[in-house]
């Protein structure tokens, strides 16, 4: 058994149904998340009530990466909503960009449109948009080297990890791709418009319509032999 739950599953479930219906006090949920085990930081988050200094904002922020898949799918869910609830709670977590651009790439889709939709309420900090579309920046480009340095032998699944992690990395720029420079964002959405999987070529001509700019690049992808990267423009 993982050294994060408790000793066994029934004991693990018991535990976890019982923290699920108790009530704690902020500063409880702030401990649990920094000390507790597996269930103990899920419910901690889920329950998490407000964000009203730094140290609470990292509390959450340092759930949201570097550990098990169910307490940053919980972190996520619970900085979405307190963004999206308490506006003045964005002060908080704006000195964190990195960690919602790891946050963007993880293997879990949910946390990565979570963490998205977090980065796109970040936007208007200054600092935080350099610092976050830099680090988005560099994902992209190590995503298409690792691409052009794969061959037909290579397996799938590493194949697709690359293509996932380009994937949610456009989804992003859709907010961000003003944060770069018109032969910067041309380069990078030249490549995408060249991937074989067609959501990348999608994510591509969604871009270069919320740009209005590069019409070669439009009309290249208005002629896209797949229907949903055609359909982008349909109506435009």
């Amino acid at each position: 058994m993982n050294a994060g739950f408790y000793e066994d599953l029934d004991t693990n479930f018991e535990q976890a149904y019982m923290l699920a219906n108790k009530t704690f006090s902020h500063d409880e949920l702030v401990n649990m998340l920094k000390t507790g085990n597996i269930p103990q930081k899920q419910i901690a988050s889920l329950k998490f009530d407000y964000v009203k200094s730094k140290e609470d904002a990292e509390c959450l922020l340092n759930n949201l990466t570097g550990c098990d898949g169910k307490i940053r799918e919980a972190s996520a869910l619970k900085i979405n909503y307190i963004l999206k609830t308490q506006e003045e709670s964005a002060v908080f977590f704006s000195d964190y960009p990195e960690v919602f651009a790891d946050a963007v790439i993880d293997i879990n889709a949910n946390i990565c449109r979570l963490a998205a939709e977090c980065a796109c309420i970040l936007k208007p900090n200054k600092n935080f948009a350099h610092k976050y579309t830099e680090r988005i920046l560099c994902f992209i480009n190590d995503a298409f080297k690792e691409l052009d340095g794969f061959i037909f032998r290579d397996k799938k699944y590493v194949i697709n990890k690359q293509l996932f992690k380009l994937y949610w990395c456009f989804e992003t720029l859709k907010d961000y791709y003003d944060m770069l420079p018109d032969d910067i964002l041309s380069e990078i959405l030249t490549r995408g418009s060249e991937v074989k999987e067609y959501t990348i070529r999608e994510k591509t001509a969604q871009i270069v319509l919320l740009s209005g700019k590069f019409p070669s690049l439009k009309e290249k992808l208005q002629s896209d032999e797949n229907y949903y990267v055609r359909a982008v423009f349909l109506n435009h």
